[in-house]
C-alpha cells in the first residue's frame, strides 16, 4: 500500500492525495489551487485513465475543481461522495468550466491583437458535465465496499453542506490499515450546519491545518456585530459590499440577515434591500433547502418545522442575469450586496468593487479566509489601490473583516478533533500555509505526543511499513514579482506602511494621551529594528 501527497502540501489550496491499494489507484480530492502558488506540485504518478476512483470530501473548488481536468485526460472511473456534495458539484463544476472558457476567450482576444497564439481553457463545459455523470452519492455514516480490499465511510465534517471526513479501510493479504482524511474540519456552532462528528480510531490521519496556529476571535454575538457594521455604514449613507463564497458562506449570511431584519437590529433603515448577486449562490441555496434533513442543525430544523424558510426574508433580491447585476449599482439606496467570489479573484464581485471601492461611505466586509496572493488578501492587509479590469481604483471605502464566521476549525477545534481519535500511529498535516502547517505539526507532537509530519508535495509513504519511502524537498515557484521590490513579503511590508500612514492621519482627533502612547509604541518598534 502506498500513499503520495500531491496537493495542499505546505499550502492551503489544491488538495489531492494519491493512494495505491492492491491494484487500485485512488485519489482523495483533486482540487484547484487558488491565489498565489508557492510550491511546485508533483504530478499524479499515472495517467488519468488509470485512476479507478476519486473520493471527494466536499464541493469547494480547492478540493473538487480539477476533476473535470481529470476527465479531460481520460478518467472514466467513479467519483464517490455525499449526496449533498454531488448536488453542489453539479453546480460548481459547471460554473468553474464557464469561468475557464470565458477567461480563455478573453485572453485569446488580447493575444490575437498582439499576434500571439490563442489560449485554451483548462477544461470545458463538456468535461465538467462528463465528470458530473461519474458522481456516485452516498449517505453519511454508511460503510460501503468500494472495491476488493477497500471499504469507505463518509462522516459529517461540519464545514459545508455535504462536507465529510473520509474513513478508508484498506486490506492487502492479511494486512488491514485504517486511513482517515479529515477534509476541511468545520467550526463549531456554525449557523445551519451540525458540528463536526468525531471519529473513533485510525492508524493514519491526513488532516488539514488552515487555522492551526491561531484561535478565532469570535464575537459573543455575531449577529449584533454584523448589525453594527450595517448600522454604521447606512448611517453615513453607504452600502455594505460582501465578497462571499457562493456555497456555504452566502447561505450563512442570509441566515444572519433574516435574524437582523426580524429582530429590528438596524434602526432607521427599515426595508433595506439585500442583493444576492451570484447565480451560483442562488442555485446553491436551493441545494441547501433540499438537504435540510441530512445536514441542518437543530436550530435550523426548528425553523423548517415551523414552516419558516431560514434563508429568505422580505427585501431579498436575487440577481441572476447580467442586466440585473449591472442595475444594482444604479440603486443609490443603502443596501447590502452579497457577491462571489469570496477572495475577489473572479466573478461579479469585481464589478461591485470597481463601483464601490472608491467611495468612502461604503464598507467592504470580508467574512471569510483570504488566501495569500489574492485581491481580497491585499485589501485586508491595507492596499491603497486595486487593479480592476485594467483600471487602478483608489481604496477609500472602509475595509472591515468580521471575525468568528470561519467555516474552518481553529487551533482548539483541530486539537479537539484529532485528540478524539484513538490508536493513531502517525498524523500527516496538510492544507495549511507553510509556517502554519509546521507550527501545528509541532503542536500536536508536543501537546498530544503524536507522531506528526508535514510532507511536501511528492513525499511517498508505505502504509504497511509505516515508513516514509521518499521525502520530497520543497520546490519553490519563481514569480516575476519576486525580483527586487516586487518581493511579495516586501510588498506586504509596504502595505502595512500605507495602513500606518492612514492611521496617523486619522489620529488628529485622538486625545494627547492616546497619540503619545501610539508614538511611544512606534518609536519602540523603530529602536528594535534599527539595531
Amino acid at each position: 500500500m502506498k500513499m503520495q501527497f500531491i496537493g495542499a502540501a505546505h499550502e492551503v489550496t489544491g488538495s489531492c492525495t494519491y493512494l495505491e491499494i492492491g491494484n487500485k489507484k485512488i485519489l482523495v480530492d483533486f482540487g484547484m489551487e487558488q491565489g498565489r502558488d508557492i510550491y511546485e506540485n508533483a504530478r499524479i504518478p499515472c495517467a488519468p485513465s488509470e485512476i479507478d476512483y476519486v473520493l471527494l470530501t466536499h464541493a469547494h473548488i480547492d478540493h473538487s475543481g480539477l476533476i473535470p481536468l481529470l476527465y479531460a485526460g481520460g478518467f472514466q472511473g467513479e467519483i464517490h461522495t455525499t449526496q449533498a456534495t454531488a448536488s453542489l458539484c453539479s453546480i460548481m463544476l459547471r460554473d468553474s468550466a464557464h469561468i475557464q472558457e470565458f477567461e480563455a476567450q478573453w485572453r485569446t482576444r488580447k493575444a490575437q491583437r498582439k499576434g500571439e497564439e490563442p489560449y485554451e481553457p483548462l477544461y470545458t463545459m463538456k468535461d465538467a458535465l462528463g465528470a458530473i455523470e461519474l458522481m456516485r452519492p452516498h449517505k453519511y455514516d454508511e460503510r460501503f465496499n468500494l472495491c476488493e480490499g477497500v471499504d469507505v465511510r463518509f462522516i459529517d465534517a461540519g464545514h459545508l453542506l455535504g462536507s465529510a471526513s473520509i474513513e478508508v479501510w484498506a486490506t492487502e493479504g492479511d494486512e488491514t490499515r485504517k486511513l482517515v482524511f479529515s477534509g476541511d474540519i468545520g467550526n463549531i456552532d456554525q449557523p445551519l450546519l451540525r458540528d463536526p462528528i468525531f471519529i473513533e480510531d485510525a492508524d493514519y490521519v491526513v488532516m488539514e491545518s488552515t487555522y492551526g496556529d491561531r484561535t478565532h476571535e469570535r464575537p459573543k454575538d455575531y449577529v449584533t456585530a454584523f448589525a453594527e457594521v450595517l448600522q454604521r455604514t447606512f448611517d453615513r449613507g453607504g452600502s455594505v459590499i460582501i465578497p462571499s463564497f457562493a456555497v456555504g458562506r452566502s447561505q450563512e449570511l442570509l441566515y444572519f440577515l433574516r435574524q437582523i431584519k426580524e429582530q429590528g437590529l438596524v434602526k432607521g433603515h427599515d426595508g433595506f434591500p439585500v442583493y444576492m448577486d451570484s447565480p451560483l449562490a442562488i442555485e446553491a441555496t436551493n441545494v441547501f433547502l433540499s438537504n435540510q434533513e441530512s445536514c441542518y442543525d437543530e436550530e435550523a430544523l426548528s425553523f423548517v418545522n415551523r414552516g419558516v424558510n431560514p434563508l429568505a426574508f422580505p427585501d431579498l433580491v436575487l440577481a441572476t442575469s447580467a442586466d440585473e447585476s449591472r442595475a444594482i449599482n444604479f440603486d443609490k439606496n443603502c443596501k447590502v450586496i452579497i457577491s462571489a467570489s469570496g477572495m475577489c479573484e473572479a466573478g461579479r464581485i469585481k464589478h461591485h468593487l470597481k463601483h464601490n471601492l472608491w467611495q468612502n461611505a461604503n464598507t467592504i466586509l470580508f467574512v471569510g479566509y483570504q488566501s495569500y496572493g489574492t485581491l481580497g488578501r491585499s485589501l485586508v492587509e491595507g492596499a491603497q489601490t486595486a487593479k480592476l479590469f485594467g483600471e487602478t481604483i483608489q481604496v477609500a471605502a472602509e475595509i472591515k473583516q468580521l471575525p468568528g464566521i470561519s467555516g474552518h476549525a481553529d487551533l482548539n477545534g483541530l486539537t479537539n478533533w484529532i485528540s478524539n481519535i484513538k490508536n493513531v500511529k502517525r498524523v500527516f498535516v496538510v492544507h495549511g500555509e507553510s509556517d502554519t502547517a509546521d507550527a501545528f505539526t509541532a503542536h500536536i507532537r508536543n501537546r498530544l505526543g503524536l507522531d506528526a509530519y508535514a510532507p511536501y508535495s511528492g513525499t511517498e509513504f508505505d502504509i504497511i511499513a509505516n515508513a516514509v519511502t521518499f521525502e520530497a524537498e520543497p520546490k519553490r515557484i519563481e514569480h516575476k514579482s519576486s525580483a527586487k521590490g516586487g518581493n511579495p513579503v516586501y510588498q506586504r511590508l509596504l502595505a502595512v506602511l500605507d495602513r500606518l500612514t492612514k492611521l496617523i492621519h486619522r489620529s488628529t482627533g485622538r486625545t494627547n494621551k492616546d497619540v503619545a502612547k501610539l508614538t511611544d509604541q512606534l518609536t519602540e518598534i523603530c529602536n528594535k529594528w534599527e539595531k
